[in-house]
């Protein structure tokens, strides 16, 4: 079984998310992709203007009917901030040995990685996919390369090099970090509970199930 860990905040969990998820899945093989809500993010300063079991609950409503995806609350049973070491440790403690998981994050995670807690840990346990956006945002494909590499050899190992035939760096003692271009939908949770405080329409922004468990609950409002 090949699983990929794809956690966030999912506050609320959107199509971008999911296109993500689905884009992912298909270009890496993977058989199961675990949406992970965090319970307590440990790098916000407030919490999360929705519930942790809110969230997770609409992570699930959204998985319900495409097989292949499914949501985790294993962030939700730990007490304390929600550290992504913890959760990886879990699942490579639970699932079979000959599993092989994958990490999936943002590129503006991965660049903040080295305030995470064990960061290096990581690397060393679970292969990572870096989440890029091809035309979104202002940097050269290039340059944005290069500032990747730079952090990778800076502050991770020097021992990665970059492997086309791979797209990502390997290391000869440590886990690859792929690289992996996914559709630039530019939705953000944040303005999508923007729009439902000023009473706007959020259709085709969040699946149809979510946005019927957002009106139940009245949430963001």
């Amino acid at each position: 079984m090949r699983i990929g860990l794809f956690g966030g905040t999912y506050n609320p969990i959107h199509l971008g998310h999911l296109r993500t998820a689905v884009e992912v899945k298909e270009g890496f093989s993977l058989d199961e992709i675990y949406l992970i809500p965090c319970a307590i993010p440990p790098h916000k300063k407030s919490r999360p203007v929705a519930g942790a079991q809110e969230r997770y609950e609409m992570a699930r409503i959204s998985t319900l009917n495409t097989p292949g995806f499914s949501a985790s609350d294993v962030e939700l049973k730990r007490s304390g901030p929600s550290y992504t070491i913890d959760t990886i440790l879990h699942f490579k403690s639970v699932l079979p040995k000959d599993t092989e998981l994958y990490f999936i994050l943002g590129l503006d995670a991965f660049l903040e990685i080295d305030t995470w807690k064990s960061y290096m840990d990581l690397f060393s346990l679970i292969p990572s996919i870096i989440l890029t956006r091809p035309y979104a945002g202002q940097i050269d494909p290039g340059l944005r390369q290069h500032k990747i590499e730079d952090f990778i050899k800076s502050r991770i190992s020097a021992g990665y090099k970059y492997d086309s035939s791979q797209s990502g760096f390997v290391h000869l003692e440590m886990e690859p970090l792929f690289l992996f271009d996914v559709t630039p939908l530019e939705i953000s949770s944040s303005a999508i509970r923007n729009l439902i405080k000023r009473g706007c329409s959020i259709q085709f922004l969040v699946p149809d199930d979510v946005i019927d468990f957002i009106k139940t609950k009245g949430l963001y409002l």
